[in-house]
């Protein structure tokens, strides 16, 4: 009788990681911090366009307790830094971060004392999209990149063999003058 059932009906077997992560990487929820210029192409790809919907990251939130993945679109200068490390703490694990343009990722044409150059001295970067400022594909583009790395991820696996989980520590800078209290 059961095997008439299997038969008829069929069934499934997959690993526990695989559905986890199918799960976490088709419904990213977007914490936009839209600091400066980039912030209208990243609102560009909510349009019916570019509609990121496709990729179930409609639900931008304006809260961090609620998103898993930020967006740091713009120009970060050294006192909105404390501001974006801070909602950057706020949000829950397992939490990503996508660097969207030239001055997000490595402080662009701004040379200057007050500006970061690079996210990545105070928060762990997992994606950087290039451009200045870069279009709303880029940002998908970017978007898929992030899903690719979700679904590789393991963590339920290592956790069942037994294996060490290994939570990366944020890169803070190394002390510096115009760098000093970003970490507090």
């Amino acid at each position: 009788m059961a095997l008439d059932t299997l038969q008829r009906d069929g069934f499934l077997t997959t690993r526990l990681d695989e559905v986890i992560n199918w799960s976490r990487k088709n419904s990213l929820w977007p914490m936009p911090m839209g600091i400066s210029c980039c912030a209208i192409e990243m609102m560009a790809t909510a349009a019916p366009r570019f509609d990121i919907s496709r990729f179930g990251s409609e639900v931008m939130r304006f809260t961090p307790r609620q998103c898993d993945v930020m967006i740091v679109a713009g120009t970060v200068t050294f006192k909105m830094a404390k501001v974006v490390r801070k909602i950057y703490d706020q949000m829950p694990d397992p939490k990503w971060v996508i660097s969207m343009g030239a001055c997000a990722s490595s402080g662009g044409m701004f040379r200057s004392y007050s500006v970061v150059q690079g996210i990545d001295q105070f928060i762990p970067v997992d994606v950087f999209v290039a451009g200045c400022p870069p279009r709303p594909e880029a940002l998908l583009q970017g978007l898929m990149e992030l899903q690719r790395k979700i679904a590789g991820d393991r963590t339920i696996g290592r956790l069942l063999h037994g294996e060490p989980i290994r939570i990366p520590a944020p890169a803070l800078p190394p002390a510096q003058s115009s760098m000093e209290g970003l970490s507090s």
